[in-house]
């Protein structure tokens, strides 16, 4: 596993969210030649036939905005973490169109990796709940309760939590009548700001938390794995959370129970992600990308319009970057390989 870090990590990854509420930087807006470019990739796929996941990077060629895609990437691997594409404009691309352009997109930063056991690629998150007014009962394991999966896929809020990938982006379809917004913060900020009030506790999240893979495998839901919620390795911090999977343990037999230290430590956890957050409102044709070795993510809870094709609706792809860093010794438990810019992540496919 990785090492722990006894004193506060520095660099622009430490952000706190008041800093990036005055800042604007981290935004990106989609200029008019890039515009060009993305109409003139669509084009060159359908004269060829060619529709996602059926093509790459090469099928899409981007001039001058897959230079201003690798920048992103630099800036989630080297400096705070997270970055927004604003101005995609949406409007004009028919749904198969936008899904088309969305894995062009991702073709210029990465792997697309898997999100449940049926092969998922393109997520969409939306309340799955609610149907145009008829609610939809989501199952979920009578033990575990419900999935983080399920969790996402309905109006409610969402606590902190990082994705089982090394980056993830989100593309801004429709906004809610009110609510849902998203909310980051920094993950080695929080660090930071525990090992200052409460070194012990601090210590405590350098350890082994015991977590289930809670239904998001074929056969794995009853299966668990111990990961700390902080390491570093080779300098490089990286944290893997979601409060869910670790309470959904401790409901299965032969799991070490949590000991009160290690609540406290959790719960500090959640009250300093709530101090240093910055909460943002997704528009339509944003596209945020979000290292999650650095960034926790959230959202607050939210109320659709009525009628069809006017609920919130987000795209989403998890990403195997080529600029990942290197994981400690053990963490290919969850993601399959420590080694840095591998495809990793993702939910492994049945066989």
């Amino acid at each position: 596993m990785g090492t722990m870090k006894a004193e506060p990590i520095t660099g622009p990854e430490a952000w706190q969210g008041a800093e990036i509420a005055r800042a604007t930087d981290w935004i990106r807006t989609v200029s008019a030649p890039a515009v060009v470019e993305l109409d003139a990739a669509l084009r060159g796929l359908e004269s060829r036939g060619l529709v996602w996941p059926r093509f790459g990077r090469d099928d899409f060629p981007l001039p001058t905005l897959s230079r201003e895609l690798s920048e992103t990437l630099d800036e989630l691997e080297r400096g705070r973490g997270f970055g927004l594409l604003r101005g995609i404009p949406i409007h004009r691309y028919t749904p198969d169109q936008l899904k088309n352009l969305y894995w062009g997109l991702g073709a210029h930063l990465g792997r697309a990796r898997y999100q449940n056991a049926r092969g998922e690629l393109i997520g969409e998150v939306r309340d799955e709940n609610r149907l145009y007014g008829e609610v939809q009962e989501v199952p979920s394991d009578t033990t575990l309760g419900r999935s983080s999966r399920s969790k996402a896929r309905s109006s409610g809020p969402l606590r902190f939590h990082t994705d089982r990938c090394d980056v993830v982006t989100l593309l801004c379809v429709r906004k809610a009548r009110a609510g849902g917004l998203s909310r980051i913060v920094s993950a080695v900020s929080v660090a930071n700001a525990i090992l200052a009030r409460r070194p012990d506790l601090h210590a405590l999240l350098y350890k082994d938390y015991w977590r289930s893979r809670q239904g998001e495998e074929a056969g794995g839901e009853r299966q668990t794995y111990a990961l700390p919620v902080f390491a570093v390795h080779e300098g490089k911090f990286t944290t893997q959370y979601s409060r869910t999977f670790v309470e959904a343990a401790q409901k299965l037999p032969g799991v070490p129970r949590l000991t009160a230290a290690q609540e406290e430590a959790l719960d500090l956890h959640a009250d300093v992600c709530e101090e240093l957050a910055f909460t943002m409102e997704l528009q339509p044709g944003d596209l945020q990308l979000l290292n999650n070795h650095v960034v926790y993510h959230g959202r607050t809870a939210y109320e659709d319009a009525d009628g069809p094709d006017r609920d919130r609706l987000l795209l989403r792809l998890w990403i195997a970057p080529p600029n990942s860093r290197p994981l400690p010794p053990g963490f290919e438990a969850l993601w399959g390989t420590t080694a840095p810019g591998a495809p990793r992540g993702g939910i492994a496919q049945p066989d």
